[in-house]
């Protein structure tokens, strides 16, 4: 990681100014599309684009502790997205945001978000597991490029291509499925490829971003399935992250996500995100469509 602002990534340029949004009038926001994104906006970025705009509405000296997410319609990579901001509640210490977020005047996501003035509080956490340091492990795209031969060619552009995180996992998936059934949980370390800026809020908003990667999979392991297995739909319905301490996005943090449940066409994901010297900083869950369906006869 350079650090040298003139010579940053351009994946994290990009994305610095994919998560920026642009105001367009009193609680009216616009969020960019993605540069040559194709297909359905990726969750996260909604998620970011929406904390940032709430952000904008309650100022710097209150932060961001917690948003839940209620993803409606798939977004379109082809249009660019609006956010509306209603300022519900400006407390003492609290302030609390509803956002929606709209794609050809259609709703895609419903958010609520609580930022809170900092105080001293009673303090304790769940320790961070036993694994591996990152320097230790295979990055993510080296393990993708072993199996893109065997990814259909209409998908294999989007499964290789370099991405603004880098991503340790550490045990790896078979992106592939094959009915190799494992214990729902998976470890993965990631940072951002380069440095950015030094605002909280941003890295709280990459952070959220981010967020969105790896914890649907995490049900999908005690199955045996992925998004290759015919039949296989899935879709994330809500998402909530809880932001519990200071951090980094360009310094490594350990995601340690696990899957109490599944049913009903639906699976329930937790996840903690760790710094690397075992601060748990954020707690996320999700619960998402994965919807198996029978091949089509031919």
């Amino acid at each position: 990681m350079s650090g040298n602002e003139t010579q940053k990534h351009p994946l994290v340029t990009e994305l610095e100014q994919l998560l920026t949004v642009h105001r367009m009038g009193d609680g009216w926001y616009l969020g960019m599309r993605k540069p040559g994104g194709k297909g359905r906006v990726f969750g996260g970025q909604v998620i970011a684009q929406a904390l940032a705009a709430a952000q904008d509405t309650v100022g710097s000296e209150r932060i961001a502790h917690s948003l839940h997410a209620y993803f409606m319609r798939a977004g379109d990579e082809d249009y660019e997205i609006t956010f509306r901001v209603e300022r519900d509640f400006d407390g003492g210490t609290f302030s609390t945001r509803r956002i929606i977020a709209l794609q050809k005047d259609r709703p895609i996501l419903n958010m609520a978000a609580s930022f809170q003035k900092l105080e001293e509080g009673l303090h304790h956490q769940e320790e961070m597991p036993d694994v591996p340091p990152p320097e230790e492990l295979k990055d993510e795209a080296q393990l993708r490029a072993m199996f893109a031969d065997q990814v259909p060619e209409k998908f294999r552009d989007n499964f290789v291509r370099e991405r603004a995180f880098e991503s340790r996992p550490v045990d790896a998936r078979d992106w592939l499925g094959g009915d190799k059934r494992r214990p729902a949980r998976q470890d993965i370390w990631f940072r951002l490829r380069d440095r950015t800026v030094d605002d909280p809020a941003v890295h709280r908003a990459m952070l959220a971003y981010q967020s969105d990667s790896w914890l649907l999979g995490t049900c999908t392991l005690a199955h045996g399935v992925t998004w290759m297995t015919p039949g296989m739909m899935s879709a994330s319905l809500d998402h909530a992250v809880w932001l519990h301490g200071d951090f980094r996005v360009d310094d490594w943090l350990l995601y340690s996500c696990d899957s109490p449940w599944t049913g009903r066409g639906r699976g329930f994901n937790r996840g903690s995100i760790y710094t690397r010297d075992g601060r748990l900083v954020a707690t996320c869950a999700q619960e998402g469509l994965i919807r198996l369906r029978p091949p089509a006869a031919e």
